[in-house]
Formats: C-alpha cells, structure tokens, sequence
C-alpha cells in the first residue's frame, strides 16, 4: 500500500490511497484464537491484498494520521492511521473527518432534526454545535482505523 502525502493540519496529517500496487499477504481464513491454538492452523494457502480488502472506492478514498486524543473512548489514538471515504454519505453515528470554521477535526456526527453535532468520544471535549454561524463540511467519513501496537 502506497501513499502520497497531500497535507498536513495540527489534527489530521492526509495522504491520497494509490491502490495500484498488490501485495497478497497470507491470511489465517478460521480466524486466529485467543484461546488454544489449533492444529489446521499449520498450513496458510489463501492471500489477501489489503488495497482490495480495505479500499471499496479508490479515487475518493485518503488515509489520514490522528494528532491529539479526543476520540481515544472510540478507539481511535494519536498516530493511529485512518481510512477516510468522501464518497459516502454522512448518516448519524458515523466518525467523520470534518472541515469546521477552517480546521480539520475527528468526530463523530450527531444528526438532529434541526441541528448537528460533532461529539469527541472523551469527556474532557465538549460536544461541538454546528450553528448557521459555522462553517462545515463533512469531509469524509472514517471506514477503518490502523494502529501499531
């Protein structure tokens, strides 16, 4: 997986997907237990390619890299890598990257009747309320997160 670096903002660092590369990498199809191993886990004969796995629409799909901790409740670290599709629509209870008065931020949305909110999923944020005031643009919505341990 290749990426190409656009831009970077205090919050959000952003490459651009290039998916045409393929690596197959082999893939444990029985799922790996946490438990007792099991024998027929021995043998690995089927690949997977993470560009096809994680990318469903490549020309509106970005990576992002988290800066700050206001998701961490949500599993979402500083450092950890997202995978952002602008293509998809913005619906309740979906983390996106959002564009508010000129700043990159993550939340997750809030979809009222007559209002928005970008919610940080750790207490020590305050809810954000979009007003008329405020300039906004769901930027992208967050499809997968990737962490180093």
């Amino acid at each position: 997986m290749q990426v190409r670096k656009l831009y970077s903002t205090p919050t959000i660092t952003f490459f651009q997907a290039d998916v045409s590369s393929e690596l197959e990498l082999p893939y444990v199809v029985n799922g790996i237990s946490a438990g007792f191993p099991s024998p027929a886990d021995d043998f690995l004969d089927i690949n997977i390619d993470l560009n096809k796995h994680l990318i469903k629409n490549p020309s509106t799909t970005f990576y992002g890299r988290v800066r700050g901790d206001s998701m961490k409740d949500a599993g979402i670290h500083d450092g950890d890598l997202l995978i952002i599709d602008k293509s998809l629509e913005p619906t309740n209870n979906k983390i996106a990257v959002c564009f508010i008065d000129g700043e990159f931020t993550v939340k997750r949305i809030s979809i009222e009747k007559d209002v928005v909110w970008l919610i940080a999923e750790n207490k020590n944020y305050e809810p954000i309320k979009v007003t008329k005031d405020n300039d906004l643009v769901i930027w992208g919505i967050v499809t997968t997160v990737i962490k180093q341990l």
